[in-house]
């Protein structure tokens, strides 16, 4: 079976009459494509150890939610301090605008999970046991026979082997990797949830990656469709050099005894074997596409008929839509400016923010229930303080009062309190104001003091009470009448 010729009108994953038609890529061989095998090996590397390389006491990436705490590169977030995540979804998310105006859609044909995954894993198992895309297309025509069950029931094994593996390396990264194997040598009914979830992500997994696949960035990813607000002419795609290789010529070669006519073709034979190596099945002559993931491959597979034909390589290139048009790339302009201006505010706020993380996590609110009271001397304030021990050792705390009114008491609990390691503790502290120092509500900071950091944290709070004046005539009155 012939692979479909591409068409500008309907994506190649879908025949005429709807159904879907399954890609069967050319492998490549070329600079590009190592290249590509090699950062791809290494970001897997990167996923599978991270869990198991540790920075200070902790996992470099441990995201433990049952303790309420993240661990990222030996920094440690409390449940409190989650809205940091926010300048790093951010500067996350101007880091990609920056690099798809300046490099195109390298993040997809690089560094994606989807395309790593799909082309460096499981593409590798269904190629060891099925063969080149000629052999894969055959087979998927040939009748169901005892060799064909045989190799389709390895490469879904192999398949679901290797989508449990990456659910259990993603479950490490928040459970630890001595929880993962205690859980991995006890029945599943003692931990239902974190089964089901490692059930549920293989399958989804499976789904992704044994039939779904090139879907995922055609139909789902909504980044193809932004890139044409992103990129201009300038930004760095993969595309076709029109201006070389048109008009097209059948055969491999110009004979010496060729026509003028003939002696003017461009130097594309229209072999097709760009497309066939793509993995979205498009048609790269065909202009800039919202399918194309830039991986290269049909790079490398031009450059090799070029090198047949002895022709020099380039007529697919990385380059700008300016530069196939005969002119020079800008990398400079106001687009990457912008956001590179962007990034460079968002980098700075985002280290400001990750810089005031402390060892010690501490929040002050008021207790439930009555604003205030009032006793024979005093009117009293209740305040619930909560205090986080992020490290593993203990730490000394000190509660104070400052930028308050003279007079104001602070008591209900220990001058120094004690933190366990990896601990939070509550507790309920008073706030007393003497009678006659009283003259309304007033402003003040409720601070704890790490005595081993020699930092101190506080927290804005109002001392709120009765109207002054009524309780200083029920003061005097009190006073007098004893």
């Amino acid at each position: 079976m012939s692979a479909a010729r591409p068409s500008l009108d309907s994506v190649t994953t879908i025949n005429a009459d709807g159904s879907r038609n399954f890609l069967h890529p050319a492998d490549t061989r070329g600079r590009w494509t190592l290249a590509r095998r090699v950062a791809a090996w290494f970001l897997i590397a990167v996923y599978v150890l991270l869990p198991w390389i540790p920075v200070g006491a902790h996992p470099a990436v441990f995201l433990d939610v049952a303790g309420r705490r993240f661990h990222l590169l030996g920094w440690t977030l409390s449940l409190q301090e989650t809205w940091l995540l926010f300048f790093a979804l951010t500067g996350a998310g101007f880091a990609l605008f920056f690099i798809t105006a300046l490099l195109g859609r390298v993040w997809c044909g690089w560094a994606c999970p989807q395309t790593v995954f799909l082309e460096h894993v499981y593409r590798r198992i269904e190629v060891l046991l099925e063969g080149d895309a000629p052999a894969r297309r055959r087979l998927d025509a040939a009748p169901w026979d005892a060799a064909k069950t045989a190799r389709r029931l390895a490469k879904h094994a192999l398949y679901s082997l290797v989508s449990a593996l990456v659910a259990h390396v993603l479950l490490a990264y928040f459970v630890s990797l001595p929880r993962l194997y205690a859980m991995i040598t006890t029945a599943p009914t003692a931990h239902w949830g974190t089964f089901l979830f490692v059930f549920v992500t293989s399958g989804l997994l499976y789904f992704n990656f044994a039939w779904f696949r090139e879907q995922l960035c055609i139909v789902v990813c909504p980044y193809g469709r932004l890139q044409s607000a992103l990129i201009d002419d300038h930004s760095l795609v993969v595309g076709y050099d029109a201006k070389r290789g048109e008009p097209r010529r059948q055969g491999r070669a110009v004979p010496s005894e060729a026509t003028a006519a003939v002696a003017k073709e461009g130097d594309c034979v229209d072999c097709l074997r760009c497309v066939h190596v793509c993995p979205t099945g498009i048609d790269i002559r065909q202009g800039l596409q919202m399918e194309c993931l830039a991986c290269t491959a049909c790079i490398d597979a031009c450059d090799d008929v070029m090198a047949r034909l002895k022709k020099p390589a380039g007529l697919i290139r990385y380059d700008s839509l300016a530069g196939f048009a005969g002119g020079r790339t800008k990398w400079v302009r106001p687009r990457t400016m912008l956001y590179a201006a962007l990034l460079a505010v968002g980098a700075a706020v985002a280290l400001l923010a990750f810089a005031s993380v402390k060892p010690v996590a501490f929040d002050a609110m008021r207790m439930p229930g009555g604003a205030y009271f009032v006793d024979a001397d005093a009117v009293r304030n209740q305040m619930l303080v909560r205090l986080t021990n992020k490290t593993d050792g203990p730490r000394l705390v000190a509660l104070s009062v400052a930028e308050a009114p003279e007079g104001l008491l602070l008591s209900g609990t220990d001058d120094m309190i004690e933190l366990a390691p990896m601990a939070e503790s509550l507790h309920t502290v008073v706030l007393r104001m003497p009678k006659p120092r009283f003259t309304g509500k007033f402003r003040y900071r409720i601070a704890a003091q790490d005595l081993e950091g020699g930092y101190t944290l506080a927290k804005p709070a109002e001392f709120l009470g009765p109207d002054p004046k009524l309780l200083q005539e029920d003061y005097w009155r009190e006073k007098s009448s004893r």
